[in-house]
């Protein structure tokens, strides 16, 4: 059987809110989509390292930025600002945060965008 369905991202399936953003989170048959917000003053390690309980991300970023920007920090100490406009993989292992006075917002369909912050974990 072909698939063809939508959903718009307005109307998401679910919302998970964090300390300086949020998540709105829309799965179809072979996709999760993550449309993720943060604020000024994000930071993963301060922000959702207690929801993850982990000492870093452990999750697989790929997306893209919508606007905003961010500066990531890999375990092994490698750095990189994204901005709006890139395409990005990020592998796990990372802190993050919003850099300047904008929302970094960032469309992630990574598969682990699935678990990403989400309250179980808690």
């Amino acid at each position: 059987m072909l698939v063809l369905e939508s959903k718009n991202i307005e109307r998401a399936d679910e919302r998970r809110e964090i300390p300086h953003g949020h998540v709105d989170v829309v799965e179809l048959p072979g996709l999760t989509l993550g449309r993720v917000v943060l604020e000024p003053g994000w930071r993963w390690s301060e922000s959702v390292k207690p929801i993850e309980g982990t000492d870093s991300c452990q999750h697989r970023h790929a997306g893209y930025v919508a606007s905003g920007r961010l500066h990531i920090r890999m375990n092994d100490g490698t750095e990189k600002d994204i901005a709006q406009g890139d395409v990005m993989v990020c592998d796990p292992g990372h802190d993050a945060w919003t850099v300047g006075d904008q929302p970094c917002v960032l469309f992630d369909v990574a598969s682990s965008v699935a678990d990403y912050a989400a309250p179980s974990k808690s």
